[in-house]
């Protein structure tokens, strides 16, 4: 009797178990069905897609991707799959010349991914031999269409710069930067960081300055602009909008 009471029991356990196992399945699929499928883009540019485009395509590209940026609707990824994608080589369309500052992440506020774009950082986005080097390699031999420079609201490389900082090796930087100061003393109000007018204005006319060095300072990437293979510009990014500008 004892075991006839064990074996139903066993019985009754196991179809409990079966049905919860079922209803639990069928409750996992129907969410499944609810849920979106978002694979994402997977594939990284191709060499033939890059080199179809033109430096403005390459630039009204990446302003229509800053819209995307402030409208919150980036494009989804598949990064893993971009990144065995990309494995095999790299076409990036533009590089990008940015300051350090944690509140410009280059590739997000533009939605660029994996193999887009190749960005260089330095604080205050500054142009030295380094820079022109890598830009000078990303043009001529990365294939890249455009050349960005993009300051940012509030930079504190350009403050540092408006109040005459002297600390170690910022000094070398600094003066990189200070040419631009130069150029906006006549403007009203106190001459310190504390003026944010100003640091905006030093700002912008740092970014011109920096693309007049590129031109000047190589031969390279002056050439491939003067035959059109490549566009050099200034941008700047407002940390309050998140919106790109253009320099002029």
């Amino acid at each position: 009797m004892q075991k006839l009471i064990q074996f139903s029991f066993l019985s009754l356990f196991t179809t409990l178990s079966f049905s919860s196992c079922d209803n639990a399945a069928k409750t996992v699929a129907k969410l499944e069905d609810k849920a979106p499928i978002i694979a994402g883009v997977s594939e990284v540019i191709s060499k033939e897609a890059r080199d179809k485009m033109t430096p403005d395509l390459v630039l009204q590209e990446l302003l229509a991707g800053n819209k995307r940026f402030i409208a919150n609707t980036l494009t989804p990824h598949n990064l893993q799959a971009q990144v065995k994608s990309g494995a095999a080589g790299q076409n990036p369309k533009a590089i990008i010349l940015s300051c350090i500052d944690s509140r410009v992440p280059v590739e997000e506020v533009f939605d660029e991914s994996i193999g887009d774009v190749f960005v260089a950082r330095v604080a205050g986005n500054v142009v030295n031999e380094d820079i022109l080097g890598s830009m000078e390699y990303a043009t001529e031999h990365g294939g890249a269409k455009l050349v960005m420079v993009i300051g940012h609201e509030s930079c504190g490389a350009v403050k540092a710069a408006v109040d005459n900082v002297k600390e170690g090796n910022i000094t070398a930087l600094v003066t990189k930067i200070k040419p631009a100061v130069a150029q906006n003393n006549k403007m009203v109000g106190e001459k310190n960081s504390k003026n944010a007018a100003l640091v905006d204005a030093v700002c912008k006319s740092n970014v011109k300055n920096n693309i007049s060095i590129i031109r000047t300072k190589s031969e390279l990437l002056n050439r491939l602009e003067k035959e059109g293979k490549i566009k050099i510009v200034g941008a700047y990014y407002d940390l309050h909008t998140g919106t790109i500008s253009m320099v002029e």
